[in-house]
Protein backbone atom coordinates (compact mmCIF):
# COMPACT_ATOMS: atom_id res chain seq x y z
CA UNK A 1 0.00 0.00 0.00
CA UNK A 2 1.32 3.02 -1.06
CA UNK A 3 1.12 5.72 1.63
CA UNK A 4 0.83 9.68 0.36
CA UNK A 5 2.61 11.90 3.19
CA UNK A 6 2.19 15.70 3.19
CA UNK A 7 4.94 18.08 4.19
CA UNK A 8 4.54 21.78 4.71
CA UNK A 9 7.72 23.70 4.95
CA UNK A 10 8.57 27.34 4.99
CA UNK A 11 12.13 25.79 4.07
CA UNK A 12 13.31 26.86 7.47
CA UNK A 13 16.05 24.30 9.39
CA UNK A 14 12.69 23.24 11.08
CA UNK A 15 10.81 22.06 8.79
CA UNK A 16 13.99 20.04 6.97
CA UNK A 17 14.33 18.37 10.47
CA UNK A 18 10.36 17.45 9.83
CA UNK A 19 11.23 15.98 6.07
CA UNK A 20 14.00 14.21 7.44
CA UNK A 21 12.32 12.16 10.05
CA UNK A 22 9.25 11.53 7.73
CA UNK A 23 11.64 9.93 5.03
CA UNK A 24 13.00 7.80 7.84
CA UNK A 25 10.09 6.52 9.31
CA UNK A 26 8.69 5.60 5.93
CA UNK A 27 12.31 4.17 4.59
CA UNK A 28 10.33 0.84 3.63
CA UNK A 29 7.58 1.64 2.38
CA UNK A 30 6.22 2.90 -1.06
CA UNK A 31 5.56 6.54 -0.64
CA UNK A 32 4.27 9.65 -2.15
CA UNK A 33 6.00 12.35 0.06
CA UNK A 34 3.99 16.30 -0.90
CA UNK A 35 6.13 19.57 0.08
CA UNK A 36 3.54 22.28 0.11
CA UNK A 37 4.43 26.03 0.78
CA UNK A 38 1.90 28.49 1.25
CA UNK A 39 3.16 31.58 -0.11
CA UNK A 40 1.14 35.23 0.71
CA UNK A 41 2.50 38.41 0.50
CA UNK A 42 1.89 40.15 3.02
CA UNK A 43 0.53 43.16 1.69
CA UNK A 44 -1.78 41.67 -0.20
CA UNK A 45 -5.20 43.40 1.74
CA UNK A 46 -3.38 46.85 1.18
CA UNK A 47 -5.15 49.44 -0.97
CA UNK A 48 -1.71 50.23 -1.93
CA UNK A 49 -0.88 48.53 -5.50
CA UNK A 50 1.57 46.36 -5.81
CA UNK A 51 3.25 46.25 -9.19
CA UNK A 52 3.45 42.42 -10.59
CA UNK A 53 6.99 43.02 -11.47
CA UNK A 54 7.89 43.47 -7.56
CA UNK A 55 5.33 40.23 -6.42
CA UNK A 56 6.07 37.95 -9.45
CA UNK A 57 9.77 37.50 -8.48
CA UNK A 58 8.91 36.66 -5.19
CA UNK A 59 6.68 33.90 -6.06
CA UNK A 60 9.09 32.14 -8.49
CA UNK A 61 11.85 32.27 -5.78
CA UNK A 62 9.47 30.86 -3.25
CA UNK A 63 8.77 27.94 -5.91
CA UNK A 64 12.54 27.76 -6.91
CA UNK A 65 13.46 26.99 -3.43
CA UNK A 66 10.54 24.05 -3.51
CA UNK A 67 11.83 22.39 -6.50
CA UNK A 68 15.69 22.69 -4.72
CA UNK A 69 13.63 21.09 -1.45
CA UNK A 70 12.60 18.23 -3.85
CA UNK A 71 16.05 17.72 -5.36
CA UNK A 72 17.66 17.49 -1.64
CA UNK A 73 14.94 15.03 -0.11
CA UNK A 74 15.50 12.44 -3.01
CA UNK A 75 19.25 12.43 -1.76
CA UNK A 76 17.67 11.61 1.72
CA UNK A 77 16.69 8.49 0.36
CA UNK A 78 17.32 4.97 -1.60
CA UNK A 79 14.23 3.72 -1.58
CA UNK A 80 12.97 3.51 -5.62
CA UNK A 81 9.36 3.33 -4.17
CA UNK A 82 9.80 6.85 -2.58
CA UNK A 83 8.15 9.23 -5.11
CA UNK A 84 8.63 13.16 -4.38
CA UNK A 85 6.10 16.14 -5.52
CA UNK A 86 5.56 19.81 -4.54
CA UNK A 87 2.49 21.45 -3.90
CA UNK A 88 2.96 25.67 -4.65
CA UNK A 89 -0.23 26.89 -2.57
CA UNK A 90 -1.67 30.91 -2.66
CA UNK A 91 -3.14 31.49 0.51
CA UNK A 92 -2.86 30.59 4.36
CA UNK A 93 -1.07 27.74 5.25
CA UNK A 94 -4.43 25.95 6.74
CA UNK A 95 -5.84 26.42 3.13
CA UNK A 96 -3.21 24.51 1.42
CA UNK A 97 -3.12 21.80 3.55
CA UNK A 98 -6.72 21.20 3.65
CA UNK A 99 -6.33 21.46 -0.34
CA UNK A 100 -3.36 19.16 -0.29
CA UNK A 101 -5.70 16.19 1.68
CA UNK A 102 -8.72 16.22 -0.04
CA UNK A 103 -6.87 16.21 -3.67
CA UNK A 104 -3.84 14.15 -2.93
CA UNK A 105 -5.52 11.86 -0.03
CA UNK A 106 -2.79 12.29 2.34
CA UNK A 107 -2.96 9.86 5.31
CA UNK A 108 -0.49 11.82 7.81
CA UNK A 109 0.48 16.04 7.66
CA UNK A 110 4.25 15.78 9.03
CA UNK A 111 4.99 19.24 10.24
CA UNK A 112 8.52 20.43 12.37
CA UNK A 113 7.96 22.48 15.35
CA UNK A 114 10.61 24.33 17.45
CA UNK A 115 9.39 22.87 20.98
CA UNK A 116 9.09 25.15 24.11
CA UNK A 117 11.43 27.68 24.22
CA UNK A 118 11.59 31.78 25.00
CA UNK A 119 10.29 33.38 27.29
CA UNK A 120 6.64 32.84 27.19
CA UNK A 121 6.89 29.03 26.60
CA UNK A 122 5.38 28.28 23.65
CA UNK A 123 4.78 24.77 22.93
CA UNK A 124 4.18 24.63 19.22
CA UNK A 125 4.43 27.26 16.84
CA UNK A 126 1.04 29.49 16.09
CA UNK A 127 0.92 28.12 12.45
CA UNK A 128 1.07 24.68 13.66
CA UNK A 129 -1.68 24.99 16.64
CA UNK A 130 -3.32 26.72 13.74
CA UNK A 131 -3.19 23.88 11.18
CA UNK A 132 -4.27 21.03 13.97
CA UNK A 133 -7.34 23.56 15.02
CA UNK A 134 -8.61 24.28 11.56
CA UNK A 135 -7.21 21.15 9.66
CA UNK A 136 -9.36 18.35 11.25
CA UNK A 137 -9.06 15.63 8.00
CA UNK A 138 -5.88 13.78 8.84
CA UNK A 139 -3.82 13.09 11.67
CA UNK A 140 -0.76 15.72 12.44
CA UNK A 141 2.92 14.58 13.17
CA UNK A 142 4.24 16.89 15.37
CA UNK A 143 8.63 16.54 14.64
CA UNK A 144 10.75 18.34 17.51
CA UNK A 145 13.56 20.38 16.14
CA UNK A 146 16.87 18.81 15.19
CA UNK A 147 14.83 15.42 16.85
CA UNK A 148 17.44 12.48 15.86
CA UNK A 149 15.50 9.87 14.26
CA UNK A 150 15.59 6.88 16.47
CA UNK A 151 13.15 3.93 15.37
CA UNK A 152 9.96 4.24 16.99
CA UNK A 153 9.94 0.87 19.81
CA UNK A 154 7.32 2.37 21.81
CA UNK A 155 4.83 4.43 21.08
CA UNK A 156 2.68 6.04 23.95
CA UNK A 157 -1.11 6.71 24.56
CA UNK A 158 -2.35 8.05 27.41
CA UNK A 159 -5.82 7.65 27.91
CA UNK A 160 -8.59 8.20 30.46
CA UNK A 161 -10.24 5.51 29.40
CA UNK A 162 -13.42 7.52 29.50
CA UNK A 163 -14.49 6.97 26.06
CA UNK A 164 -15.07 3.98 23.62
CA UNK A 165 -12.52 3.78 21.02
CA UNK A 166 -12.70 2.60 17.40
CA UNK A 167 -11.50 3.56 14.63
CA UNK A 168 -9.81 6.63 15.25
CA UNK A 169 -6.89 4.78 16.41
CA UNK A 170 -6.09 3.75 13.33
CA UNK A 171 -3.55 6.32 12.57
CA UNK A 172 -1.67 4.78 16.00
CA UNK A 173 -2.19 1.46 14.05
CA UNK A 174 -0.66 2.04 10.89
CA UNK A 175 2.38 3.88 12.61
CA UNK A 176 3.26 1.07 14.82
CA UNK A 177 3.02 -1.33 12.16
CA UNK A 178 5.71 0.31 10.34
CA UNK A 179 8.40 -0.87 12.76
CA UNK A 180 6.54 -3.45 14.78
CA UNK A 181 6.48 -0.46 17.61
CA UNK A 182 5.22 -1.78 21.28
CA UNK A 183 2.14 0.47 22.07
CA UNK A 184 2.41 1.31 25.49
CA UNK A 185 -1.57 1.96 26.66
CA UNK A 186 -0.96 4.71 29.82
CA UNK A 187 -3.67 5.09 32.23
CA UNK A 188 -2.79 7.73 35.54
CA UNK A 189 -4.83 5.94 38.25
CA UNK A 190 -4.21 2.56 40.03
CA UNK A 191 -5.52 -0.80 38.15
CA UNK A 192 -8.49 -1.64 40.75
CA UNK A 193 -9.28 1.81 41.39
CA UNK A 194 -10.85 2.03 37.87
CA UNK A 195 -14.41 2.43 37.24
CA UNK A 196 -16.84 -0.62 35.76
CA UNK A 197 -17.14 2.10 32.42
CA UNK A 198 -13.64 2.47 32.16
CA UNK A 199 -12.51 -1.22 32.50
CA UNK A 200 -15.37 -2.10 29.50
CA UNK A 201 -13.49 0.56 27.61
CA UNK A 202 -10.07 -0.41 28.33
CA UNK A 203 -11.11 -4.15 27.30
CA UNK A 204 -12.43 -2.99 24.28
CA UNK A 205 -9.03 -1.19 23.41
CA UNK A 206 -6.99 -4.08 24.04
CA UNK A 207 -9.79 -5.96 21.60
CA UNK A 208 -9.18 -3.03 18.69
CA UNK A 209 -5.37 -3.99 19.67
CA UNK A 210 -5.65 -7.65 19.42
CA UNK A 211 -3.09 -8.13 16.50
CA UNK A 212 -0.76 -5.43 17.40
CA UNK A 213 2.08 -5.77 20.22
CA UNK A 214 0.90 -3.47 23.23
CA UNK A 215 0.78 -3.06 26.96
CA UNK A 216 -1.51 -1.43 29.62
CA UNK A 217 0.80 0.85 31.84
CA UNK A 218 -0.38 2.23 35.32
CA UNK A 219 0.78 5.08 37.42
CA UNK A 220 -1.09 6.45 40.97
CA UNK A 221 -2.11 9.75 40.61
CA UNK A 222 -0.17 12.71 41.58
CA UNK A 223 0.72 16.13 40.56
CA UNK A 224 0.40 17.07 37.32
CA UNK A 225 -0.86 15.00 34.32
CA UNK A 226 1.49 16.36 32.28
CA UNK A 227 3.89 15.49 35.02
CA UNK A 228 2.80 12.32 34.80
CA UNK A 229 3.39 11.59 30.85
CA UNK A 230 6.62 13.71 30.89
CA UNK A 231 8.43 11.18 32.87
CA UNK A 232 6.36 8.08 31.66
CA UNK A 233 8.01 9.32 28.84
CA UNK A 234 11.44 9.36 29.95
CA UNK A 235 11.08 6.10 32.16
CA UNK A 236 10.27 3.90 28.94
CA UNK A 237 11.82 5.40 26.46
CA UNK A 238 9.12 6.56 24.17
CA UNK A 239 9.84 7.68 20.70
CA UNK A 240 6.46 9.01 19.52
CA UNK A 241 3.36 10.41 21.80
CA UNK A 242 0.50 9.78 20.64
CA UNK A 243 -3.08 11.45 21.58
CA UNK A 244 -6.48 12.44 20.35
CA UNK A 245 -7.44 16.01 19.83
CA UNK A 246 -11.46 16.09 21.10
CA UNK A 247 -12.71 19.74 21.90
CA UNK A 248 -12.10 20.44 25.87
CA UNK A 249 -9.65 17.96 25.69
CA UNK A 250 -6.10 17.54 27.40
CA UNK A 251 -4.55 17.86 23.77
CA UNK A 252 -6.72 20.79 23.02
CA UNK A 253 -5.71 22.55 25.72
CA UNK A 254 -2.28 21.61 25.82
CA UNK A 255 -2.06 23.19 22.04
CA UNK A 256 -3.40 26.55 23.06
CA UNK A 257 -1.85 29.91 22.35
CA UNK A 258 -0.03 31.90 23.31
CA UNK A 259 1.25 30.33 26.64
CA UNK A 260 1.71 27.38 27.70
CA UNK A 261 0.71 27.64 31.81
CA UNK A 262 0.89 24.17 32.94
CA UNK A 263 4.74 23.36 31.33
CA UNK A 264 5.66 19.89 33.37
CA UNK A 265 4.83 18.67 29.68
CA UNK A 266 7.55 19.45 26.72
CA UNK A 267 7.73 18.52 23.42
CA UNK A 268 10.82 16.74 23.13
CA UNK A 269 10.07 13.69 21.24
CA UNK A 270 7.41 13.39 17.95
CA UNK A 271 3.41 14.01 18.71
CA UNK A 272 0.63 12.67 17.06
CA UNK A 273 -1.86 14.36 17.31
CA UNK A 274 -5.43 12.52 15.43
CA UNK A 275 -8.54 14.38 15.17
CA UNK A 276 -11.70 13.20 16.70
CA UNK A 277 -14.16 11.55 14.82
CA UNK A 278 -17.57 13.28 16.81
Amino acid sequence: MRHNILIPTDFSENAWSAAKYAIELYANEPCTFYFSHAWTFLNLGSRTYISPEYVDPLKDEAKKQLAELKKQAKKETSNSEHKFETIFGLGSLEDTIQYAIKKQKIDLVVMGTKGATGAKKVLFGSNTVAAINKVRLCPFLLVPSNYEYEVPENICFPTKLNRFYNEELLPLKKIAELHNSKIKIFHIKVKDKITTKQTKNLEQLKSYFVNDVYDVNWKPKSGKKEQAITEFIEEKNINILTMINYKHSFVANLIKEPIIKKMGFHSRIPFLVIPSVD
